[in-house]
Formats: structure tokens, C-alpha cells, sequence
């Protein structure tokens, strides 16, 4: 879509080149969201891929991700053997329903920014202790978890003129058991409920949960609970206020199908699945 009331695109190469923030500015990664409806109020665009950030990069400490690294460059990468959970990154790639055009263009940054309870790269970084590197308008950086960044569908802790710059994920939470969840009304719908599973080598288990809630929420317990256990830890994170109701799924059945989702992941965790 045309948006007709853009005056100006700035395109930096360096951080010091960023133009200082004013009301009508938006930050443009992939640009499949905001060029997708009108975009009353906006004056200006910043292009955040121009600054050239390496897409994605393993470290001794876990995985780097850049805000600008597309669904299609981190579905491409290649991870040790030894991060078990790799598989999700794929499960989670798939599960941004779209062609080529959009896996290609679509940012993992733009997935998280754009808040939606269905946004795949919130679950994925949610269930592997993401940690957001947020640069500041004055110069600084600070960092906050991804669990932390949504509050809620289209609003996150950014600050204005804020900008996520990268999103890491630990080496230790990467090499966990995870197990993979996700049910939609339609064969090609938008998520309904979507659970990952994780379990520590040490034995601690952490349940996500995304799309029937509004924002993400992550149950976290000390070792592989019962399934009565679970149950109960579910009820008392997810109070009714915070299922998610729209045409996707309402909020009686978004319950009862990540009740469901949720077992099986647990199930699959304690019958030595990968």
C-alpha cells in the first residue's frame, strides 16, 4: 500500500548518522506490516536494514539475532548439535504463515515490535530466555527480556525513539529438550494457541504460551510436572482476563486447546522425545 503521507526516508549507515526522533516517525525493517494498511500519522521513515547488521551469528554465549534478520536468513541457519532445542527456530518460522515474498522480507525484530499474540519469533524467543538489546535515543543501550518487551497485542516497553537492536538467545537455554505445539481454526489460519515445552538438563521445565493469550505467558517449575500439576500451574498464570478473543479463536476454546497442547508437550518431554 501507498503511504501517501510519508515526506521523507532517512537511510543511515552508522548509528551516528540516526536522525533524533519526532512524533511521525516510524522505523522500517521488512516493512510487510506497515506497508500492509494505512498509516495515518506518520511523516517520516527511518530504514533500519541501511545500517547493515549481520543477520544472525553463533557465539560461545548462545545465538545472535539481529532486529533486521528475515524469517527466510534465520530459517536458514545451521546450529551445533549440541543446541537441541534447534528445531524450533524451523517449527517457529513456519508458523509466520506466508509466501516467499514475505518470509523474505518479514524481520524477526518487526515479529517481536508488531505484538501480535500470534507472532511466532515472541514464542520462540520467550521460550529460550531471549534477551532484547534495545538502543536508546541518547546514545545508550539497555537490555530487557523478551517476556518483558510485550505487554500486550501492538504494545511492547519500547520507548519512544527506542530502537531493538538485536535479540540473544543463551547457549543454555538453546541446548534444552524442547517440544512444539500449535493449533489454528484453518489449515493456512493465523495461530490459535501455540505451546513450546522446554527441559533443563538440570531438570527444570518452563511451559510458553502464545496466541490464545494477549500477551506471552511462561510457566516456569522446578521439575517435569505431573499433568494434574500442570493444569493447575496454567489456571493460576492465566487468569480469564488475559485469553485472547478475535475471530481467530475465542476465548473458551483458545483455554481448552492450549490445555490440551500443553500436555502433549509435557507428554512428549517425559517420554524422551527430542
Amino acid at each position: 500500500m501507498d503511504l501517501n503521507s510519508i515526506t521523507e526516508v532517512a537511510a543511515p549507515r552508522e548509528r551516528t548518522a540516526l536522525p533524533a526522533w519526532r512524533p511521525g516517525d516510524a522505523f522500517l525493517a521488512g516493512g510487510t506490516w506497515l506497508f500492509s494498511e494505512p498509516q495515518e500519522g506518520l511523516s517520516r521513515l527511518i530504514d533500519l536494514p541501511s545500517l547493515g547488521w549481520e543477520p544472525c551469528a553463533v557465539t560461545e554465549q548462545g545465538l545472535r539475532i539481529a532486529a533486521t534478520c528475515t524469517i527466510a536468513a534465520l530459517d536458514r541457519i545451521e546450529l551445533p548439535a549440541s543446541f537441541a532445542a534447534a528445531p524450533l527456530i524451523g517449527h517457529c518460522c513456519r508458523a509466520l504463515l506466508g509466501s516467499f515474498k514475505v518470509w523474505n522480507a518479514a524481520t524477526v525484530g518487526g515479529n517481536l515490535c508488531l505484538a501480535l499474540p500470534a507472532g511466532p519469533m515472541i514464542a520462540l524467543a520467550v521460550a529460550l530466555d531471549g534477551v532484547c538489546l534495545i538502543w536508546m535515543p541518547d546514545g545508550g543501550e539497555r537490555s530487557l527480556p523478551v517476556r518483558d518487551l510485550v505487554r500486550g497485542p501492538q504494545a511492547t516497553a519500547l520507548r519512544p525513539g527506542e530502537i531493538l537492536r538485536e535479540i540473544g538467545l543463551p547457549a543454555a537455554a538453546l541446548r534444552r529438550r524442547a517440544a512444539f505445539r500449535r493449533i489454528a481454526l484453518s489449515p493456512n489460519g493465523r495461530s490459535g494457541a501455540l505451546t513450546i515445552a522446554t527441559l533443563d538438563p538440570s531438570g527444570a521445565f518452563a511451559l510458553t504460551v502464545t496466541a490464545s493469550t494477549r500477551r506471552p505467558v511462561r510457566v516456569d517449575l522446578p521439575a517435569l510436572p505431573e499433568a494434574r500439576d500442570l493444569t493447575a500451574a496454567l489456571a493460576a498464570a492465566i487468569p480469564d482476563g488475559l485469553w485472547y478473543d478475535d475471530v481467530h479463536g475465542a476465548p473458551d476454546w483458545r483455554r481448552h486447546v492450549t490445555g490440551l497442547l500443553a500436555e502433549e508437550a509435557r507428554a512428549e518431554l517425559a517420554g524422551g522425545g527430542a
